[in-house]
């Protein structure tokens, strides 16, 4: 995968993408990521990426010209998807991030000051998204968040295999406790389930504490998550009196 960020501040870039999980997968040659400089496509001497909104108020807007001009030249003739870091973008989410995953290139368009001119939302933009509902000072730190996502769920990226698949949310649910030695820490005990070696009762118990945890802490999940008929069994004897995903009668 190539994954290609248009930004006046590529110097923010370097230190989270040259460390941890996506350093590696850099040095695997499983993901190739540059941060450009818009600046490096502007035409006057200033280097100037931002003016003056039209029709008046606070802040400056991105110019559309760099920004036009770099994602043609970086793009190619290739049907790359152009996405735009704006807080009025879909949410971002681990079924956005699978979906981002399956792309071999991907270019982010990181806005700043008040955003971009409204033709580059229109004309060259093909995906939005937002990391959150609140401001930053740009895109930069969306498209970290993004890309470290997207890195790990590439085959390779991570050294377990399965962890990306049992991640928080990438079942639909949180993840549930994990636990590693000592057993027994200032009288607190590791549960004796974990230590029993029997496979299929270990399963049991983290799939019942992930249900246990989403519950408690983001109960709006289980309305959509995937749950087996013995999910649903467990969730009521914790009391869940809410809507399932599928409509049919948990018992």
């Amino acid at each position: 995968m190539r994954i290609d960020i248009l930004t006046i501040f590529p110097e923010m870039f370097d230190c989270v993408f040259d460390a941890s999980i996506i350093k590696r997968a850099r040095e695997k040659g499983l993901v190739e990521i540059y941060a450009h400089n818009l600046r490096d496509w502007t035409t006057d001497r200033h280097k100037t990426t931002d003016d003056a909104p039209y029709g008046g108020g606070g802040g400056m807007v991105m110019k559309p010209e760099p920004i036009f001009a770099a994602a043609a030249e970086i793009g190619g003739e290739e049907d790359v998807p152009v996405i735009l870091l704006t807080p009025q973008g879909r949410p971002f989410s681990q079924q956005v991030a699978e979906e981002l995953a399956s792309h071999q290139r991907l270019l982010f368009i990181c806005g700043r000051y008040e955003g971009v001119d409204e033709r580059v939302r229109e004309h060259l933009a093909t995906d939005e998204i937002s990391i959150g509902d609140y401001v930053l000072s740009g895109g930069e730190l969306a498209a970290m968040v993004i890309v470290d996502a997207v890195v790990r769920l590439l085959p390779g990226a991570l050294g377990y295999e399965r962890a990306a698949a049992e991640d928080s949310h990438a079942t639909g649910l949180l993840e549930g406790p994990h636990y590693t030695r000592p057993p027994a820490f200032r009288g607190w005990q590791v549960p004796d389930v974990l230590l029993s070696g029997h496979h299929a009762k270990v399963a049991q118990w983290r799939r019942r504490q992930a249900l246990k945890r989403t519950l408690e802490r983001r109960p709006d999940l289980l309305a959509r998550a995937p749950l087996s008929a013995q999910d649903r069994r467990w969730l009521r004897e914790m009391g869940y009196a809410g809507p399932f995903a599928e409509d049919e009668d948990p018992e």
